[in-house]
């Protein structure tokens, strides 16, 4: 008897593009699939506090924007056409071979650490096309969507495979040209859908796995505290308040994103979708460096490379652009109609912040580590201070209407 693998419940065909997208909750099977990007994270962020430079900062940007990508590429898949079959699971396990190759290979001797690391990500650019590639072969009104993929995708994989003939710096170039070409086709879908883009949304679920991946970074920074601190040669009562302020601070740093964007629903459109994905890039970039810079500013908070900024000011200058990650995501963001004069405020008030901190980085204050957390600090409690108050003054004045009705 012949199976028809585009059908049989067993394999489990990739789900239709056309099919109803109901809520559902992340599988196990999505939160093993993350296991592998926190390690994955965790290699980069350490190679780059061990290795500070401008050159291994650009690493840092390239390899985060390109693992953020790998995950969110296969996150998007499962999420919209992921079954309960076989043939998910399978491609689940390949992508988290692909990714533990990586971290592998990120550890290669200098001198093949490029051919090293530029095959694994052959093969991983080679994969996800044919993720994308094999929607249209099981449904095939899906292939006018899924052909920008497929056609960047290749191009992105033959721009990879030309470093093997070039020098520098034309090989950096190839690299983050295939980068830019692989974060495109959603904007060109989002065009070919036209009208019927404007029905689609980021989905619960997806908005979920978000939150979850940058909970992965933020325990990158927790990770940072405490190398940072368990590195110093003598622990005192004076490292125990700082290692004491700095979890405050990732605390509230963490309060606010989820309390602002994550329990928030997308606005609809897929243009909207992608733009507020595009946005966790800078955003979470900037997470990792804080907890980069923390591994480094408890011993060498006093330290200044003439060639380089000093980790205190990669600290500050990460912050910043945290902050305005958040604000900008805001704008993708629906909120109940009584909360969108609260969002209002809480841009400004974030704005505010962002311009102390950023007077405080340019500004090099000398004053010791314990007195610059505490700066730091007291600009975000401050944040949320003014949202809590805010929010309840919007409130009272709600259920103040209500009364006199």
């Amino acid at each position: 008897m012949k199976i028809n693998v585009r059908s049989n419940t067993w394999w489990g065909p990739p789900k239709k593009f056309s099919a109803e997208n109901e809520e559902r909750k992340v599988s196990w099977l999505e939160l093993f699939y993350d296991l592998v990007y926190v390690l994955a994270i965790a290699k980069i962020t350490h190679h780059l506090a061990e290795h500070l430079s401008l050159s291994s900062l650009s690493q840092f940007f390239f390899f985060f924007t390109l693992i953020f990508w790998g995950w969110l590429n296969g996150s998007l898949y499962h999420d919209l056409h992921g079954s309960s079959g076989l043939r998910t699971r399978l491609m689940t396990l390949w992508q988290m071979l692909i990714v533990a190759a990586l971290v592998i290979t990120l550890d290669s001797p200098e001198e093949q650490l490029v051919f090293n690391v530029t095959i694994v990500l052959l093969v991983m650019q080679l994969y996800i096309t044919y993720l994308w590639w094999s929607v249209g072969f099981y449904d095939r009104s899906h292939r006018r969507l899924n052909r920008p993929y497929t056609i960047l995708f290749l191009a992105s994989f033959g721009l990879m495979f030309s470093t093997f003939y070039l020098e520098q710096p034309y090989i950096q170039i190839a690299f983050y040209s295939a980068l830019l070409l692989n974060y495109l086709p959603p904007f060109i879908t989002h065009f070919l859908l036209r009208r019927d883009s404007m029905a689609l949304r980021l989905s619960a679920s997806m908005s979920e796995r978000l939150g979850l991946f940058t909970i992965i970074v933020f325990g990158e920074v927790i990770a940072g505290i405490i190398n940072g601190v368990g590195a110093l040669p003598d622990l005192n009562i004076q490292s125990w308040v700082n290692f004491t302020l700095a979890v405050i601070i990732v605390f509230a740093l963490w309060w606010l994103f989820f309390t602002l964007v994550s329990d928030r629903t997308c606005k609809p459109g897929f243009l909207n979708s992608s733009l507020l994905e595009m946005l966790y890039i800078p955003t979470l970039i900037a997470l990792g460096l804080i907890g980069m810079s923390f591994s480094g500013i408890f011993e060498n908070y006093d330290h200044h490379d003439a060639h380089f900024i000093s980790q205190k000011e990669i600290f500050g200058y990460a912050l910043c652009l945290f902050l305005l990650g958040i604000n900008f995501m805001m704008y993708f963001l629906e909120y109940p109609p009584q909360y969108v004069r609260l969002r209002n405020r809480a841009q400004l008030i974030i704005y505010a912040a962002i311009g102390l901190i950023l007077i405080v980085t340019l500004l090099d204050l000398n004053v010791s580590l314990f007195y610059y957390l505490l700066i730091i600090l007291s600009f975000i409690l401050g944040i949320i201070a003014l949202l809590n108050y805010n929010w309840y003054a919007i409130f009272s004045e709600g259920q103040q209407k209500q009364a006199d009705v």
